[in-house]
Order: C-alpha cells, then structure tokens, then sequence
C-alpha cells in the first residue's frame, strides 16, 4: 500500500507546523451542518465544512488516529494519506470522501492563516472580487422552520403556479438575479409512487408554475429547476423539452444519478440545458458526466465530492470541454466562503447556491459587521485563509442536541 504520511525532513522556518487534533461538531440549521476544526502547534486552528447528514462527526474524529503529528501546510498530501487510511472504510467514495472533505476545506484556512495568503491564492488564482449568488427557493408555505430548523412539508395545495410566482417576485426584490425551485412535487406519485413515470397532469402542472414563475419575474432574471433524481428517461426528456420555451437556465437532476448513460440519453433528447453532480464524488465520477457531454452545467458539491482541490480538478476537466461550473452548496456560511474561495479561483464558475434563506441567523454564525450575501453576490475575502471566523457563541446557541460541542 502506498504509504502518503510525512516524509520530508526539511521545512522551511516557520513551516515545521503539527496538526494536534481533529473535531467536529453539527450545528441544526436549515440542515445538520457538519463543522469541523483542525488545531496546530502553531496555534493557528482552521475551520471547514462537511456535507450534512449522520455518520461525518464520527469519520472526522477517527482521523485523530494518524493525522495527529502530520503537517497540515501539506493539504493534497494528507487528503491522499486519508483517502488512502480509510480505504478499508469505503474511503474512496462515500461518507469518508465527504468527511475528507471538510477536514481538507480547514487544512486550506490553516494554510492560508499560516503563510499569510487567502486560499484562492493558494489555489492559484483570482479571477473575480465577488461570486454571483443563486437563490434556492421554496413555493409559499413549502415547509414549516421552527428557528431556522426544518420541521415538516407543506401539503399538495400549497404548491400553486401563484405561490411559485410570488416568492420569485419576492426573492428578485431582494436583489437576486437568479433563482432556482424544486420542480418535484407529491403528485408526481400518482398513479404510481415507484416508477418514476409523470402524468400528463403532473408535466402539465410543471408547466403551468414553470410559466406562472417566468411571467412574474421576466426573461432577464436566470431561473433553474429541481427534480431531485426522480424520473424515468422518457418522462425526464418530456418533461425537458415541454420547458424548452422558458429559457431556464438548468434543468436539474432530472434522472437517478447512477446511471451516466441515461442522464446522456435526456441531454440528447432536448435543448433545455441539464445540470448535475452533487451526489458525485471524486474527479473520476465526475469526469463520466463531461465525457459525452451528460451535462450542460457541472454541479459538484465541494464539501461531498473530496473538498477545494478536488473540485478544482473538475472544474478544470470542464472548462476542457468548454462547461460552467455552479457548485451544489446547502452550507452554513463556512462552507459557503470556501465556496466562494473555489469560484474565485477557476475561470469557468458561474452561479453559486445559496441555500438557507430561511434561517434568519445564517449571517449570525460568523463574526462579521455586514451581511454576507449583498445584492445577490458575496464578496471574496481577502483575509489569510478562508478570511473568516466562527461566532462560538452562535455555534453553541445551534448544536445539535445529543451531539458533541467543539472542546
């Protein structure tokens, strides 16, 4: 086995820096967001984030066994050495990957905070001062938030083509230029909930709020649906082509995600441009989405696929073939500035999710004066590292019960 631990014996001064400990804690917002922190002998501590969801804390933690004593200024090397550590665990894709990919977004702001530079520099460039923001958003009453925290889903007859219409309105007048709806709806199920087939009621209830949203808000405002993977090819490439005349700007995760042949076969079927990739991980599983052109706009989620530089790699594999990259992100405000970091740094991002506008504390969970997302765009930080810093106090106020703190 291929052996990534530390060997080499001569750092430059100031450079000869240990990780100590590896932590991590899940904050209830509008998702379980998994933070994570690393600590240095340097006393500088980074801070990163994990896709959501239950068994990541746990991964995070285990890699106290062999991270311990490493360097953390070797960011690609140690994402290998985990990968490599945690094989055995399923580590090449996965929760390991996920979990891999937090620790790797905090090792880039303890290497940033440690040489003085913020991380898109440290992955090569600054194309852009501010990232275009995407509003993810949901028709009238679409679930119910109890203090930022999901509880439950509306019923079928919230979901009108004039409640789409009117939180489109509502969501541009807050400065947004772009904004995306789930598309996927409970009558989707009927007759059948299992084969993934649409009615012609179903698609032609999809049309209707579809037209309901474009008429509200105009041809000038970048507007994208959600399917969530839920689709048979045929009713995927149906379903496609009836939105042909509105312009979209993606049709999202139209078809299960397994299958790269069949997400290829709805592509060739329409002109409504397609985009997925969030339940990819890794560059290899991703590639198979460029190759053939499966997809007209790429869309890894950097705190699942494997963390920045993994997600630059295939934006790199994209701007090859001449495809924007839009990160899939559903982070608290830390994973959403990595993101920021990542779009910064490769010329071919376009629009990044913004996914949390219900919760009315999102901006609260950093130390900062202004709001994060202005007029639709976040500014790229300029600070060493990731150029933020963590409200502990808001952190506390938001663990998730019956889980652990950071020490």
């Amino acid at each position: 086995m291929r052996d990534f631990s530390n060997h080499s014996t001569e750092r430059p001064a100031g450079h000869d820096v240990e990780i100590t400990g590896v932590e991590a804690a899940v904050v209830d917002g509008n998702f379980e967001w998994n933070l994570v922190k690393v600590h240095t002998d340097a006393g500088v501590t980074g801070i990163g984030e994990a896709y959501r969801g239950g068994g990541v804390p746990e991964l995070v933690e285990y890699t106290n066994r062999f991270l311990v004593g490493e360097n953390p200024l070797d960011v690609e090397r140690l994402f290998r050495y985990i990968v490599q550590e945690m094989s055995g665990h399923g580590g090449t894709t996965g929760k390991v990957v996920t979990a891999v990919s937090g620790i790797e977004i905090a090792l880039w702001d303890v290497a940033g905070k440690i040489l003085d530079v913020p991380v898109y520099q440290l992955l090569g460039s600054r194309y852009r001062d501010r990232v275009r923001i995407y509003c993810d958003c949901h028709a009238g009453e679409a679930y119910a938030v109890d203090e930022g925290g999901f509880t439950e889903y509306a019923n079928a007859e919230a979901y009108t083509p004039d409640a789409y219409a009117a939180e489109a309105e509502r969501v541009v007048d807050m400065g947004f230029d772009a904004i995306k709806f789930d598309l996927d709806m409970e009558r989707d199920n009927k007759p059948d909930p299992y084969n993934g087939r649409l009615s012609n009621a179903a698609l032609n209830h999809k049309v209707e709020v579809v037209a309901a949203v474009r008429e509200a808000i105009g041809d000038e405002i970048d507007l994208a649906f959600d399917c969530h993977w839920d689709y048979t090819v045929e009713s995927a490439a149906r379903l496609a082509r009836a939105l042909e005349p509105y312009d979209l700007m993606w049709l999202e995760d139209v078809v299960p995600p397994e299958e790269t042949a069949a997400q290829r076969e709805v592509a060739r079927r329409t002109k409504t441009p397609l985009a997925t990739g969030e339940n990819r991980f890794r560059v290899h599983e991703l590639t198979e989405l460029l190759d053939g052109y499966a997809v007209d706009v790429i869309t890894p989620d950097p705190t699942t696929c494997g963390g920045l530089a993994e997600s630059k790699r295939v934006a790199d594999r994209a701007e090859e073939r001449y495809v924007p990259f839009s990160p899939h992100n559903v982070c608290s405000p830390v994973g959403t500035m990595a993101c920021v970091h990542l779009c910064a740094a490769v010329p071919n991002a376009d629009v990044l999710e913004y996914h949390a506008l219900e919760v009315d504390w999102w901006d609260d969970l950093l130390e900062r004066d202004e709001p994060i997302i202005s007029d639709g765009y976040i500014d790229v930080p300029t600070d060493p590292g990731l150029g933020i810093e963590l409200d502990e106090s808001v952190v506390e106020d938001h663990v998730l019960p019956g889980t652990d703190r950071f020490d």
